[in-house]
């Protein structure tokens, strides 16, 4: 683990941490490979705000990529309804654009 991933997980539970803090624990996660605990923080990250789309599309787009389809589009299709919520458009038509995909296949 990297000394960045390592300042991050200290973090957590404290007074600090929040959405913003798990999605970029979950950043620093992948850029190391570790996919699964990065999926899990992403988990977390939304357990604070259930309306935190740019969240649900990186969720979305890592369970896509480890081949878990299902899970994917119902991460997708829960981060349209929050990208609605938000007004977040750019987030929605991405998701949508990602959806379409993955019901493609």
């Amino acid at each position: 683990m990297t000394g960045a991933i390592d300042k991050l997980h200290g973090m957590r539970g404290g007074p600090h941490d929040g959405p913003l803090l798990r999605v970029a624990l979950a950043n620093a996660l992948i850029a190391e490979g570790d996919t699964v605990e990065a999926i899990a923080e992403l988990r977390r990250a939304l357990e604070f705000d259930p309306d935190y789309s740019a969240a649900w599309k990186q969720l979305g787009k890592l369970l896509a990529d480890s081949g878990d389809a299902t899970t994917a589009i119902a991460a997708y299709k829960q981060g349209i309804t929050a990208a609605q919520k938000r007004g977040d458009k750019q987030a929605e038509r991405e998701m949508a654009v990602f959806l379409k995909r993955l019901q493609k296949a």
